[in-house]
């Protein structure tokens, strides 16, 4: 996964409305009703699928440290789904989203002024439609590449050309070396 994957999988769990499992044995049942068998689950975690049925039955109490941060991350990526798709829809519709970053931003601009990349520290809200094509790109398999276009083009409209009240002339808006990204909608 990219940064901006990341912030977006960070935004969704900030709306969970119940906390997922916390005992091995409930995450591994709430994945094998979600994955339909025992050995699918074994596949997504990296076990065997004894391993799981010993998970399953509390033979097993303790999944060893990388399995057990696998079993987590699994869970995570798939509880409450409704919520995250409603949440997803409202910044699309209505709320659009923050984006809160520190990294280097490099622009084309016209000839006598500067466009030396440097790190910003920003907090930008976008409007729902970046928010809509976000999402989009990201369900069709876009790559890190095109979310971070996605939201650089957004940052030019809405920060560096204040909705086309100032900097016109700038064409091309660029987000490098992402220090960190967070998402919130």
């Amino acid at each position: 996964m990219g940064e901006i994957e990341d912030a977006i999988e960070r935004a969704d769990r900030e709306a969970f409305t119940r906390e997922p499992p916390k005992t091995l044995k409930a995450q591994i049942g709430y994945l094998i009703r979600q994955l339909g068998s025992a050995k699918a689950v074994a596949r997504e975690i990296g076990v065997t699928a004894d391993s799981v049925n010993r998970y399953r039955r509390g033979a097993r109490r303790h999944a060893r440290a990388d399995v057990a941060a696998r079993i987590d991350e699994a869970v995570r990526r798939r509880w409450q789904p409704q919520v995250r798709r409603r949440r997803r829809r409202q910044a699309a519709t209505t709320g659009g989203i923050t984006v809160e970053t520190r990294a280097r931003f490099g622009y084309t601009a016209p000839v006598g002024t500067t466009d030396d990349g440097r790190f910003r520290r920003l907090t930008v809200h976008l409007p729902p439609d970046y928010a809509r094509r976000l999402f989009e790109a990201r369900e069709a398999g876009a790559g890190d590449r095109q979310l971070r276009g996605i939201i650089a083009e957004g940052f030019k409209e809405v920060y560096f050309q204040d909705g086309g009240g100032r900097a016109a002339d700038l064409s091309d808006v660029a987000i490098n070396d992402i220090d960190y990204l967070d998402l919130g909608y």
